[in-house]
């Protein structure tokens, strides 16, 4: 399986403080049949410098290797959309034209539709974060369904889905299963245990909803990594 959101990378945002927490984030996700987990810091500047992340994955790969871990960390960030547009040269998830795009956590703003419209006209395809998470979306997820239609992705918590951050999300996450609106699974993991870098029961949960094979997918890195990167091989 492959995460797409994780804050892994030690010591940049508000995920794994240290070296030593992303080794043990890693040891768990490996051990629920993780192999590649994209880092997904926050952006919130579009000045932070982009060699600082690639130079932070280096060294935890090397890390990784020499602990005999078997997970590769590709390179991404997890941007807010006011500053999406200007972000997506330099920050697309491992080296595609996907970009993760978070909204503020209450509110749908009301220019979405004309962000997602640039995007996708410059090529890039928005996955949006977390939407079940937002307190307007959440309420009202058939405000999503615009966005979709213009070509946006949806990346729903792993935690979402089995229930772990609370009925509301769940349903919002049951709600856009039904309308085959989920397009990717992700843990949003920050540490071992603020939403665990585990996916394979939320796996479980969404394969009673849409069968096994779909649900596979949405943990596959479908249309994100390229063709070099889904053959990377663990790093033991």
């Amino acid at each position: 399986m492959i995460d797409i959101h994780c804050h892994i990378l030690p010591g940049i945002d508000d995920g794994s403080p240290d070296t030593e927490t992303s080794l043990e984030m890693a040891r768990m996700a490996a051990r629920d049949g993780i192999h590649t987990i994209i880092a997904t810091p926050h952006l919130a500047d579009i000045n932070y410098p982009k060699d600082r992340l690639l130079e932070a994955i280096e060294e935890l790969n090397t890390q990784l290797k020499r602990q005999a871990i078997a997970i590769t960390v590709l390179f991404g960030a997890e941007v807010q959309a006011h500053i999406a547009l200007e972000a997506a040269e330099n920050f697309c998830l491992a080296g595609s034209s996907s970009l993760l795009v978070e909204f503020p956590h209450s509110y749908l703003p009301a220019d979405s539709e004309n962000l997602i419209y640039n995007l996708i006209t410059n090529k890039i395809t928005p996955i949006i974060a977390h939407p079940e998470r937002n307190g307007q979306i959440s309420q009202e997820p058939w405000l999503l369904a615009p966005l979709i239609k213009l070509g946006a992705k949806t990346q729903i918590t792993a935690e979402s889905i089995t229930g772990d951050q609370g009925m509301t999300a769940r349903n919002c996450a049951n709600y856009l299963f039904q309308k085959n609106q989920v397009h990717y699974i992700g843990t949003d993991s920050h540490s071992p245990g603020f939403r665990k870098p585990i996916l394979s029961k939320a796996v479980k949960q969404a394969a009673k909803i849409i069968g096994k094979a779909e649900a596979q997918k949405l943990v596959s890195g479908y249309n994100i990594l390229l063709p070099s990167a889904t053959n990377l091989q663990p790093s033991a």
